[in-house]
């Protein structure tokens, strides 16, 4: 046991002080941070406050004041001038950036509004976007008074139909829960997909780094193969949760200092303002069972090549059943109740993330996500025997090893010792 604690944490501590782990940690940390302080750094940064300053010509002398009425309605951040100059002084206040842009408003033949933008660059469609629909909407309203409808016919007309949608399912989620549940759902399996990708891989680069150094033939000699996979397994684990730990802190800190200013827009639809705890913990129970999933077929894997360069064309069928695994849980976000995200969710290689999909996006039984828990479970001490036993043969193996045909010829090595 004691050989097998000095491993772990030698695994631990020797990957925890490498540079790539500390400045990954710390890049992620930045971007983390600037993330959630995104609207202070904009302020910061944009002269106007991040407010978008657009002169107006109302060549009508009737437009301007409907027309920012209404586009405080649109958008309450874009602020209209009216220039009391000419057309051309007017551009030249747009050149020299004291203006977003210019809107020209003038009458057609028909007395209804039409306008000219002009910018510098119209990349920025939201801008003109927004001008476009509140003029529209005074256009509309024109336009009625000329063929004298009321302003109550005029509501009855643009009314949106009455469309309830109601769930009949005992303790299904509403649209607003289902809504919110899409996007924290959405950025948790990101984080899964990732994580387990990025810690699969350095468990077996790991084992094939001792390999091509011949590190493996003095500690195959004290320590047991076995021991040395599993320790190696835990080691890197521990450093997941270690910088994952790390990362959920900081960004859960800033989020709290900064919620005033993220409130609404992204944050809520997001589901960031109030995260289940339950969806939570069912996060982290997917991403650990994913990860010794994926770590052990990792580990074993890792152990069959003799070069660090035939590493990534070893793993490479095992990052596609992650890929393949996350693509199927995009596709399910719209529809998490259809029977293939129902069946997938049960295949073992696809149940961290897609039956956690299930348990975040709807009312499904306990019974269900406990059966997914249990086949994983099954699952990881099935390929831990089996990977044990590969492994073990494994790391005697020398020479170019790029072929699944090694594992038979590592049992075989296991069976003879």
């Amino acid at each position: 046991m004691n050989s097998f604690r000095i491993i772990l944490f030698h695994t631990y501590l020797n990957k925890f002080k490498t540079k790539s782990f500390l400045i990954t940690t710390l890049l992620t940390v930045v971007i983390m941070l600037a993330f959630t302080n995104i609207n202070r750094i904009i302020d910061a940064i944009d002269k106007n406050g991040g407010k978008d300053k657009v002169a107006v010509l109302d060549e009508t002398g009737q437009l301007y004041e409907p027309l920012k009425k209404q586009l405080g309605t649109v958008n309450k951040e874009m602020k209209l001038t009216l220039f009391n100059g000419s057309e051309n002084d007017a551009e030249k206040a747009v050149k020299n950036g004291d203006f977003k842009g210019l809107i020209q408003l003038s009458f057609n033949a028909e007395k209804l509004p039409v306008a000219k933008y002009k910018a510098m660059s119209i990349a920025d469609s939201g801008v003109y976007s927004d001008l476009q629909t509140s003029l529209q909407q005074i256009k509309t309203m024109l336009a009625a008074s000329q063929i004298n409808l009321k302003p109550v016919q005029l509501k009855m007309l643009y009314e949106p139909v009455s469309f309830e949608k109601m769930a009949l399912e005992k303790n299904a989620k509403t649209e607003e829960q289902l809504n919110q549940a899409r996007g924290l759902v959405y950025v948790l399996l990101f984080i899964i997909y990732f994580a387990v990708i990025m810690y699969a891989n350095m468990i077996a680069m790991e084992v094939a780094t001792e390999k091509s150094s011949r590190v493996m033939e003095i500690l195959i000699s004290s320590v047991s193969p076995i021991k040395q996979m599993f320790a190696k397994i835990l080691g890197i684990g521990l450093l997941s949760l270690t910088q994952l730990a790390v990362l959920l802190s900081v960004g859960y800190s800033s989020i709290k200092h900064n919620m005033e200013s993220l409130k609404g827009g992204f944050f809520d639809a997001f589901g960031f303002s109030s995260i289940p705890m339950g969806t939570i913990v069912y996060a982290v129970i997917f991403f650990i069972l994913g990860y010794f999933l994926y770590a052990t077929l990792a580990a074993f894997l890792g152990s069959l090549v003799s070069r660090i360069e035939d590493v990534q064309q070893m793993i490479t069928p095992m990052t596609m059943l992650v890929v393949g695994g996350f693509m199927i849980a995009m596709f399910g976000l719209n529809k998490p109740d259809s029977p293939f995200i129902t069946v997938t969710s049960y295949i073992p290689f696809f149940t961290p993330m897609i039956m956690f999909l299930r348990v975040g996006m709807l009312s499904i039984p306990v019974w269900e996500s406990l059966i997914g828990i249990g086949i994983l479970v099954g699952t990881i001490i099935i390929l831990a025997i089996f990977g044990a036993r590969v492994y073990r043969g494994g790391v005697l193996m020398y020479g170019k090893s790029n072929s699944y045909k090694d594992i038979k010829k590592a049992l075989q090595l296991t069976k003879n010792e």
